[in-house]
């Protein structure tokens, strides 16, 4: 069990009565911790949050998130905690505090409302501290936070600030530290004595009195304070900035938790519109000459040239007779095809697909999808008429393979879908919300595979020798576990991946470099893993990420609400066109 030192300025009262509060079910879901200048607000919350960080704090006493402040002084006390990372903006920005906080959470929130939707989606406690709040808009968001049961949130401001004025309206338990019964005298008088000997220096942290770059300059905007740039777009609503501010809203909690310009540019330059001042996406480009990835192409909303394809809840690269091209399926049901160089529409299927989960394509031309109720469809709008159609179809005996394939899905339902083409028809897996990956069609098998339900499968096929190959299968869960399982023999012991938060999607594809897995995640972090080329690198797009596909040139496809991007890695190089160069001597 973690000890708890006692906090500095004599404030072991309201420390208590903080602890207390945090374990009073019947208390109200804010704190709210008020006082003055100089009274020791900061330093009671870096004593909390110093020790409610740490691994081995007791559940109910652990911090989760830390919206940092924009006072220097407080930022540099609550910085004691592991939990520092953030903006030094927080308390004058709602965005910067949503992103802070959903970063700090695991999770992507592009605005205010998405957060508490997110929370009120996860019934864990959650112990969410807010220090030095001064704007009445950041304080609002305060409030809707703690209407949610499972979350509390402990909130600094000053007395009479704006801030103040509206959460002490609201229903709160306050320690107004001006309050004499919220201190120890003696030791209260001991700290004062010990600051008025040592003054902190506070202009020395503070970095060029806040003033924002030019929003419309995309280099400077990617080389300063992210968390400046938002506060200073936020307020700013008048002006698009040529479709910077537009860009930088899309992907701004990426933006913030990036701290490389290059990256940043690169993440801009793909949530911006082709409505924007081409300039813009020109100086983008060059910006991101140093980053990990290099971007072929981007569809972002509102896109006329080529249009927007529209928002991504599946994707799947194409074969047969969708060759070259990456199937896409909506959230209304609109499943499509488009070019992968370069995002040109080649037709859609006549049906929908109601509420589309994942797809695979099989080599005919056929697509599989799986809907959010489980159930798999086929639909053969693009497939490739079987060599025995006309009368040697009516002549052929027995169905063909796809049928036998669809035979064998008949009244099945799953969590996630892959397809691995084989002798016949072929080999499904599906994933279970018991976490369990049950095989059908060529290979029929079934392993336990995560403690949770399966969210996303994908199939290598791995040669043997002689001509023979075999599906090998990742699944990921979400207990945030990458998984690989070859039929036939036991599931590999260790995860391949694993990351805190749950996996979203994943695709795999033998490129040039060998075997390569591409997953992505519920934080929004998509991650490429060469096995055999050793290349492995992330991405953060912006917007949550709903799909990813991968294709033999090492493509990477990346599937959003409100973009399309295609990037490929750096560390391995390509022609223009996708295929892979020679390595550089």
């Amino acid at each position: 069990m973690t000890r708890w030192e006692r906090p500095a300025a004599g404030r072991e009262p309201a420390a208590a009565a903080l602890l207390g509060w945090l374990a009073d079910p019947q208390a109200p879901g804010l704190c709210l911790v008020s006082g003055s200048q100089g009274s020791g607000k900061s330093e009671l919350l870096a004593w909390f949050v110093r020790h409610g960080s740490r691994s081995d704090v007791v559940p109910e006493r652990a911090v989760h998130a830390v919206a940092l402040p924009a006072e220097p002084e407080t930022a540099e006390a609550v910085s004691a905690g592991p939990l520092a990372a953030g903006p030094l903006t927080a308390g004058q920005s709602v965005l910067g505090a949503v992103w802070a906080i959903a970063d700090q959470l695991g999770i992507v929130a592009r605005a205010p409302g998405e957060l508490v939707a997110a929370l009120e989606r996860d019934a864990r406690h959650t112990v969410i501290v807010l220090p030095d709040l001064h704007d009445a808009d950041v304080a609002g968001f305060v409030i809707s936070l703690a209407e949610l049961p499972q979350v509390r949130l402990i909130a600094e401001a000053r007395s009479g600030s704006p801030a103040h004025r509206l959460l002490s309206g609201s229903p709160c338990a306050e320690l107004d530290l001006d309050r004499a019964q919220w201190r120890d005298e003696e030791r209260f008088a001991l700290w004062r004595e010990a600051v008025a000997r040592s003054p902190r220096e506070v202009q020395e942290h503070r970095s060029d009195d806040g003033a924002a770059p030019d929003l419309s300059d995309p280099v400077a905007v990617c080389e300063a304070d992210p968390w400046k740039v938002t506060a200073a777009y936020e307020r700013d609503t008048g002006h698009e900035h040529g479709g910077l501010r537009a860009a930088w809203l899309r992907a701004g909690q990426a933006l913030c938790a990036e701290s490389r310009p290059a990256t940043r540019a690169l993440t801009l330059l793909g949530v911006l519109g082709d409505g924007a001042d081409p300039r813009i996406a020109v100086a983008l480009h060059e910006a991101a000459a140093g980053a990990d990835w290099r971007m072929l192409w981007r569809r972002v909303r509102g896109d006329v040239t080529p249009p927007w394809s529209g928002p991504v809840t599946a994707a799947a690269v194409g074969q047969g007779p969708l060759a070259g091209s990456v199937v896409l399926a909506d959230a209304h049901g609109v499943v499509q095809a488009v070019s992968l160089d370069g995002a040109a529409t080649r037709g859609r299927l006549p049906e929908l697909c109601p509420d589309p989960l994942t797809a695979s394509v099989l080599p005919d031309g056929t697509v599989l999808v799986l809907d959010d109720g489980g159930r798999v469809t086929a639909h053969s709008g693009w497939a490739t008429r079987s060599a025995g159609s006309g009368l040697a179809g009516l002549l052929a005996d027995g169905p063909g393979d796809t049928e036998r394939l669809l035979d064998a899905l008949r009244g099945q339902r799953g969590t996630a879908l892959a397809h691995a083409a084989g002798p016949g028809p072929g080999t499904v897996a599906l994933g279970g919300a018991d976490g369990t990956v049950r095989l059908l069609g060529d290979v029929t098998d079934a392993a336990p595979l995560h403690n949770g339900p399966v969210r996303a499968l994908a199939v290598l096929d791995v040669p043997l020798g002689d001509g023979v190959s075999t599906p090998l299968f990742y699944s990921g869960g979400a207990d945030g576990a990458v998984r690989a399982w070859a039929p036939g023999s036991a599931p590999m012991a260790a995860p391949v991946l694993r990351r805190s938060s749950p996996v979203v999607c994943l695709d795999a594809a033998v490129t040039a470099g060998g075997a390569t897995l591409v997953a992505a995640w519920g934080d929004g972090l998509v991650e490429y893993v060469g096995w055999d080329s050793g290349v492995q690198q992330t991405f953060r797009p912006g917007p949550p990420v709903r799909a990813v596909a991968l294709d033999g040139a090492g493509r990477v496809v990346i599937g959003m609400d409100e973009a399309l991007t295609c990037l490929v890695p750096k560390q391995e190089r390509f022609h223009e066109d996708g295929t892979q160069q020679p390595p550089l001597s």
